[in-house]
């Protein structure tokens, strides 16, 4: 995946922030890709998600064009948590700012408003010694707003960039402001040889984290933290139809029960929701076999 080759404007920007600011939906819209699951759910981004944004290969505005040839690696890490469900959480977080990282982005929801979460963010931030952009996300909504708490934070940032990821509003800024802190270099990855969508999840995951995302989706509050997915098949049948079996892992038998539904309904809803994105996603027919099952 990674090679040389001509010169460029690089750089890797790492977002950071607590749970559920819209890191995920930030990234997809930016690389127009569906690269990291998004649900109304904290903690569904477990591990860190790397995703490409190639001028080459990604659609631009005027505003970007100005800026000759670049890419951008963008790694989303998992919101830091005041009292993490599993300390690895936070701790990935922080070690991917230890990496080599040339920007990063601290994501806020003004709709919240600030505590514990947000103190720790910036205790791992203020260690950080690279360009750091303030973006304020969810600007699409203007109540409840809790702004006002975090105007202090705009004299510790580089630049500050008020965004909506959701509707994709400002988005071509946030880019020309990270534009500005890339380097020349080579290409970090090569675009023409990396499959659709451009992130370093092979294909077994990326269906799984699709599933899961829906399970998210569908349960809501009622899911535990615990269930995982297991693809444990991907082949090509007859008639150009993909068949995909994959096991939703649960640690308690009334969890099963609650994913199943009432006579499979919530299990339907799920496989149904996730098929139709894959076969979006790879424009393949899809015929999706979900199980669920306990895991000791």
């Amino acid at each position: 995946m990674y090679g040389g080759c001509h010169s460029v404007r690089v750089g890797t920007v790492a977002l950071v922030g607590r749970p559920n600011v819209g890191k995920s939906t930030l990234v997809n819209n930016l690389v127009e890709q569906k690269v990291a699951i998004t649900s109304p759910r904290p903690q569904t981004t477990q591990f860190p998600i790397y995703a490409v944004y190639d001028s080459t290969t990604v659609s631009q505005g005027e505003a970007l064009q100005k800026h000759g040839e670049f890419q951008i690696v963008f790694v989303d890490t998992p919101g830091i948590f005041a009292k993490a469900p599993n300390k690895q959480i936070n701790l990935e977080a922080e070690r991917v700012l230890r990496k080599q990282i040339d920007i990063v982005l601290y994501i806020i929801d003004h709709t919240r408003q600030r505590g514990i979460e947000e103190n720790r963010v910036l205790g791992i931030l203020r260690k950080v010694q690279k360009p750091k952009i303030l973006v304020i996300n969810k600007i699409d909504k203007e109540k409840p707003s809790f702004r006002q708490n975090y105007l202090f934070l705009e004299e510790e940032f580089d630049s500050v960039v008020e965004v909506s990821a959701l509707k994709n509003k400002n988005l071509p800024i946030l880019l020309s402001e990270i534009l500005k802190y890339l380097h020349e270099g080579e290409k970090m990855v090569i675009s023409e040889d990396m499959p659709t969508p451009a992130i370093n999840l092979d294909s077994k995951l990326y269906i799984a984290e699709n599933i899961r995302e829906k399970a998210f989706l569908v349960l809501r509050d009622e899911l535990p933290y615990s269930v995982r997915v297991v693809v444990d098949e991907v082949t090509e049948r007859s008639n150009n139809i993909y068949y995909i079996k994959a096991r939703l892992l649960t640690r308690e038998g009334r969890y099963k029960k609650m994913i199943i539904g009432a006579g499979g309904a919530r299990i339907k809803q799920i496989g149904s929701m996730a098929r139709r994105e894959l076969e979006l996603a790879t424009g393949q027919k899809i015929y999706l076999d979900l199980k669920v099952e306990v895991e000791e």
